[in-house]
């Protein structure tokens, strides 16, 4: 068994289909969220901002002692969540919706034609059996 090197090990597990794969959907990922963000951040979050009357959550803040908690960063990345994962689920049951228009339906086969029961067997075979007595 001859050994290999840390270089020659990385290089096979680089060139691996599900790395590669995987490192694509990263990429497309980062570049799908960015669009998501903007949709969120200057589409939907305006008109959300025009029927809540302009809350901004993101300026709430309590005080404890000296520390400042940003509690309305908190509740604003909580929106902002809920609204990017209601994107993606109308998205991606878009997409799984055309997927199945694409997609022809496969022929439905024939169907058999019905065979003897289980219990019209039984009783040719104890038919049989008795007829051999």
């Amino acid at each position: 068994m001859e050994k290999k090197s840390l270089v020659q090990e990385f290089k096979e597990f680089i060139m691996k289909g599900n790395v590669m794969d995987l490192a694509v959907g990263v990429i497309i990922g980062g570049a799908f969220g960015a669009i998501v963000n903007s949709l969120v951040a200057d589409v939907i979050g305006p008109v959300i901002g025009m029927i809540c009357g302009g809350i901004d959550f993101s300026a709430l803040a309590i005080t404890v002692g000296s520390a400042q908690l940003m509690i309305g960063n908190f509740i604003q990345a909580i929106i902002n969540f809920l609204i990017i994962s209601f994107v993606i689920f109308l998205v991606v049951k878009a997409f799984n919706k055309a997927r199945d228009l694409a997609v022809k339906p496969e022929e439905e086969a024939p169907e058999e034609p019905a065979g003897p029961t289980t219990e019209e067997l039984l009783g040719q075979i104890l038919e049989e059996l008795k007829s051999k007595k």
